[in-house]
């Protein structure tokens, strides 16, 4: 049984606007050039003060940020905008393939990690995909299963002591538990439909998230089915 959801009148249609952030100027042209051709409305810095500098705006639907640069380093430069902008969508491109990079890069709140050199095609699937869910989840204002209630605008849940602000990941790992309540949802299925990367299902981004959650909204919010995944309850 799925939770109802209250759907919101759509608003108007705007093109979704994207930040590149990225030291090599090849990388840069290549990449705007693609995305404009989608439709996207592209801005670009060549350095990570500017990229951060013009991150903060809170302008953009999607940061694409890559992690090797001169001066301020792209882990820095996503750890600042994280803090300042929880919501914010990342997608990391970078050179660096190692798992612990990567999980790093997530638990530090990045949506998404996609490996130099990569092909154009790939990028713009994956951008899709992350405005696809960013729309879904911006035409939705509730979601009510069990003792839980998942406001879907203002990014706040409540399991029955108040209201509590959620981070982009929290929210998105909630929002897709309470999509399938009264199901086990499974880690590897929440690494893919949540950060949208298949990895090492050794990695404990998913831990690290639930802890998260249950910290905010009480122990017994999320249950532990050992060896098989999550839950939340239906009723």
């Amino acid at each position: 049984m799925y939770p109802r959801t209250q759907e919101l009148t759509p608003q108007a249609v705007r093109p979704a606007r994207i930040l590149l952030i990225d030291d090599e100027q090849r990388v840069l042209r290549f990449v705007s050039r693609g995305l404009r051709a989608e439709g996207y409305v592209v801005d670009s810095a060549d350095n990570g003060t500017d990229g951060l500098r013009m991150s903060l705006t809170g302008a953009y639907d999607l940061i694409i940020l890559d992690l090797l640069m001169p001066g301020l380093d792209g882990a820095t430069v996503l750890r600042r905008i994280v803090r300042k902008l929880p919501e914010q969508q990342v997608m990391v491109v970078s050179c660096l393939t190692g798992t612990a990079t990567k999980v790093s890069c997530f638990e530090e709140g990045a949506g998404d990690y996609l490996a130099k050199p990569f092909s154009l095609e790939e990028l713009l699937a994956r951008v899709g995909a992350h405005l696809r869910v960013l729309a879904r989840t911006r035409t939705a204002t509730m979601l009510r299963t069990g003792g839980l209630e998942l406001d879907m605008v203002r990014r706040e849940a409540d399991s029955g002591s108040g209201h509590v602000q959620l981070a982009e990941r929290e929210f998105l790992l909630l929002y897709e538990l309470m999509r399938h309540a009264g199901q086990i949802v499974s880690k590897e299925r929440l690494l893919s439909s949540v950060w949208r990367y298949h990895f090492d299902s050794g990695s404990n981004v998913v831990d690290v998230y639930i802890g998260r959650l249950r910290a905010k909204l009480g122990a017994e919010v999320i249950r532990t089915v050992r060896g098989k995944g999550y839950q939340v309850d239906a009723g």
